[in-house]
């Protein structure tokens, strides 16, 4: 409890230093967002008074207080360019991309796992060699690449599925299922590609502990062991490349999106950067920020829930 307590505590401070740079650097940017929302033709009355209207006027102290406590409730303030409010924008778009990301994120597992113990048991084998050089091929291929030849090849070519567009769940399920497959996969099979081969090392490198040895020497077979006692054991050094898996697909989706033309966050954050839309942009990277820190919060509990040792070292 005590360690749950400290990671916590570590977790909002985080959040906390995160949200002052964030706004910080958003601050020291050149240009004004009144003139953006303006145009280059406004007067310099109505320049002051539309400072005045966003907030602009006041002290920086006062401007950072003000957004953070409105972040804290969801409200993100409105939009420089629009004047539509940030914060309901936000939460849509960032269900569209946590869909992604997870889709992607079950096709890396589903793909990595399997291959990659494989690939670590048949390590003297030609076959072992194969999937470890068809994961070397996969961690060259750039996300949008994979999505554009799967677009060519499912959707173009044989037209079995969608070329891009966003379906709700709630809406249509099965065009909604249709309309993930390929972007999930463009993500899920380069990420796979990357994490099949830190499941061979952690799998090659349980395959000689005693433990295994022993277990087989009782009798085990050599698979049996491996997924009875040796697994769990090589979990502990893929969980924390997972984390770092999980903040790379939420980059990766902001390309993603594009291609597929996903209205998620990765899009809202193009289009804002295209306006100019500062206030936009600052609430866009102040949440990717937030889902980064809470999947290594997430990551480091899970130590404990899948290694017992840590447990009581702790």
């Amino acid at each position: 409890m005590t360690a749950i307590l400290r990671r916590t505590a570590i977790l909002l401070v985080s959040v906390f230093v995160a949200s002052i740079i964030v706004f910080a650097f958003m601050a020291i940017l050149p240009g004004d967002p009144a003139q953006v929302a303006l145009g280059v033709n406004a007067t310099p009355e109505l320049l002051t008074r539309t400072r005045h209207d966003f907030g602009l006027d006041r002290p920086l102290v006062t401007q950072y207080l003000s957004w953070l406590g409105g972040a804290l409730h969801g409200d993100f303030g409105r939009s420089y360019v629009t004047g539509e409010a940030i914060g309901p924008q936000l939460a849509d778009r960032l269900g569209v991309t946590l869909w992604l990301v997870g889709a992607g994120m079950l096709v890396a597992l589903v793909l990595a796992i399997p291959f990659g113990t494989l690939a670590a048991a048949w390590h003297r084998r030609a076959s072992g060699a194969a999937i470890s050089g068809l994961s070397q091929l996969g961690v060259a291929i750039p996300a949008f690449l994979a999505g554009i030849l799967l677009v060519q090849l499912f959707a173009v070519r044989l037209r079995w599925l969608p070329s891009g567009g966003w379906t709700p769940p709630d809406q249509n399920a099965g065009e909604f299922v249709r309309g993930l497959i390929l972007p999930a996969l463009s993500l899920g099979i380069v990420q796979a590609a990357v994490l099949t081969r830190y499941v061979r090392s952690a799998v090659l490198d349980t395959l000689g502990q005693d433990y295994l040895r022993t277990a087989r020497s009782k009798g085990l077979r050599p698979y049996a062991a491996l997924l009875r006692h040796g697994l769990r054991n090589a979990a502990v050094p893929v969980v924390t490349v997972l984390g770092l898996q999980l903040t790379t697909l939420l980059i990766g989706a902001v390309v993603v999106e594009r291609v597929f033309v996903l209205p998620g966050l990765g899009s809202m954050l193009l289009d804002s950067v295209s306006s100019r839309d500062l206030l936009a942009v600052q609430g866009i990277v102040l949440v990717l920020v937030v889902a980064v820190l809470l999947v290594n919060y997430l990551v480091d509990l899970l130590y404990v829930v899948i290694d017992p040792r840590l447990r009581v070292r702790r």
